[in-house]
């Protein structure tokens, strides 16, 4: 299968599906990883066009670490809207990638560029195969794939309540690459280190993993909430395609 991530900004993906995205791409799945924005805004002492061409090559590496593409849609941080240019452009690309499974942030994170992300992927999954939404050059998809949330940072909502996730992965054995992943966005590590005195980068990507995986018996884990609206699909195809053992559901 086909499985598309797709999150806000560079390194989002990193900190909250990496361990999931390894395990599927041992599994023999194809992985494709994308972001809406550049990250243009994520350091506080270059212009953006400079931060934007470091953290694309940044989120390069990292993909490349599984074998898998990298793609930014090149909206600029903190501009993210869920408005009709943004819908084409965001279906446009679900078109082109056409997959089978998408991971993305959760409709309720605590900033509106994970919120629109989130809003505007779920769209592109429904309108793909509209043939009369016309987007681009793309052929209109043959189906709705099937929609997971990745958690919300620090698994809090908008207003600071605790999320449950509907099932946990274990992320034990991959937390290796999951964290060698994180470090490739080196602008980001650095930053957070010289502000902190520590690696925070990784240290808390590490202990929220930990906490999350506490939470269903894993040393590490990963959160998921599946969608399942109307048309899409509702089987658990997500926890399917990865090793017995590896899902608990909440």
């Amino acid at each position: 299968m086909k499985i598309l991530a797709i999150h806000a900004h560079p390194d989002d993906i990193e900190f909250l599906a990496a361990g999931t995205l390894a395990l599927l791409k041992e599994a023999g799945h194809e992985i494709v990883m994308a972001t809406v924005a550049n990250g243009d805004k994520g350091t506080p002492d270059k212009r953006c066009e400079e931060i934007a061409v470091l953290r694309r090559e940044e989120a390069k590496r990292s993909a490349a670490l599984l074998g898998a593409p990298y793609h930014c849609l090149e909206f600029p941080d903190f501009e993210i809207f869920d408005d009709d240019r943004s819908r084409r452009v965001v279906t446009e690309f679900l078109r082109r990638v056409n997959p089978d499974l998408v991971l993305t942030a959760y409709p309720e994170d605590y900033m509106a560029d994970h919120i629109n992300t989130a809003v505007l992927v779920r769209n592109a999954t429904f309108v793909g195969g509209l043939r009369n939404y016309y987007t681009g050059l793309a052929p209109v998809m043959d189906h709705i794939p099937a929609l997971y949330y990745m958690d919300p940072l620090e698994g809090i909502d908008t207003l600071g309540r605790r999320m449950r996730p509907e099932f946990c992965v274990d992320i034990s054995t991959t937390l290796g690459i999951k964290e060698q992943m994180l470090a490739a966005h080196a602008s980001q590590r650095e930053w957070l280190r010289k502000h902190h005195g520590v690696d925070q980068y990784l240290l808390s990507m590490k202990e929220w993993a930990a906490e999350r995986g506490a939470e269903f018996g894993f040393a590490y884990g990963e959160g998921f909430v599946q969608h399942k609206g109307h048309a899409y699909p509702r089987e658990n195809i997500l926890a399917q395609l990865l090793p017995p053992g590896n899902v608990r559901m909440a």
